[in-house]
């Protein structure tokens, strides 16, 4: 279930896009993305870009099964000028958030997620964007920032996919099981930000908790949602890992589909 507001959502999609814009305006396009190594800079942002048009062809045209990207109009943008491709993106990102808006968040759709509804692709989207928009910063080696209320929604959401994808049988997802002991994920700076995840016989379980684990991840929310994410290593200096740092690499590798 989403948890925040649905306008929030098509806000942060519409800002986001903005901030990868203006992270990619005048860099090299050419550029690897040391965090999406099979990526430029700018297949980065043809991705982020064709994900909100594909997820806004699905709203807008109400869509009870998936949509083909063959069909998705205007799904890449047109030659190798960074001006359209700027263009591009930004009017990408405005349609979708226009679809998502008309819409509002309960209308059903298709989705290949839990939730089959338009909230399910606000969420989403806007979640998409902040994490690329995070390869982005780091390519160009930009600033990046996010509010607290997204960071932590960031981090609930991916948790909530990879246990979708484990009940689902995906196969590095299940391997998430068996007795190797406890995550925690300690946010420093913002009270209340702090998650276990257990690893049981049957799979993995998670929720927001204070207590000791086999291996803490502790530092700004912001890093602790990034290492997360896995755009920031483990063993920066940004943040601490204390315990057993095997299972929190555990964890990383296979929870890296999508």
């Amino acid at each position: 279930m989403s948890s925040l507001p649905h306008d929030l959502y098509c806000d942060e999609i519409i800002g986001r896009t903005d901030a990868l814009r203006a992270a990619i305006k005048g860099a090299d396009l050419g550029a690897t993305v040391p965090t999406c190594p099979d990526w430029t800079l700018r297949d980065l942002a043809v991705h982020v870009g064709g994900a909100h048009r594909w997820a806004g062809e699905i709203v807008r045209t109400r869509a009870t099964e998936a949509v083909p990207h063959e069909r998705v109009p205007e799904s890449r943008p047109e030659g190798d000028d960074p001006a359209v491709l700027n263009a591009w993106l930004a009017d990408g990102a405005a349609k979708t958030v226009e679809a998502l808006r008309a819409a509002g968040p309960d209308q059903e759709v298709w989705s290949w997620g839990w939730e089959r509804n338009t909230g399910f692709w606000a969420r989403r989207m806007a979640h998409e964007t902040i994490v690329h928009q995070a390869d982005a910063a780091i390519t160009a080696n930009t600033g990046y920032e996010v509010a607290p209320e997204l960071a932590v929604d960031t981090i609930e959401e991916w948790l909530e996919i990879v246990a979708f994808m484990q009940a689902g049988g995906h196969k590095e997802a299940a391997g998430l099981r068996g007795g190797r002991g406890s995550i925690h994920l300690h946010a420093t700076d913002a009270p209340g930000a702090e998650w276990l995840i257990e690893f049981g016989e049957n799979g993995f379980t998670w929720r927001r908790a204070h207590e000791k684990a086999t291996v803490a991840l502790r530092g700004p929310l912001t890093d602790v949602m990034l290492v997360f994410n896995r755009r920031l290593a483990a063993d920066s200096d940004r943040v601490e890992v204390l315990g057993d740092a095997e299972l929190l690499d555990f964890w990383l590798e296979r929870a890296a589909f999508g």
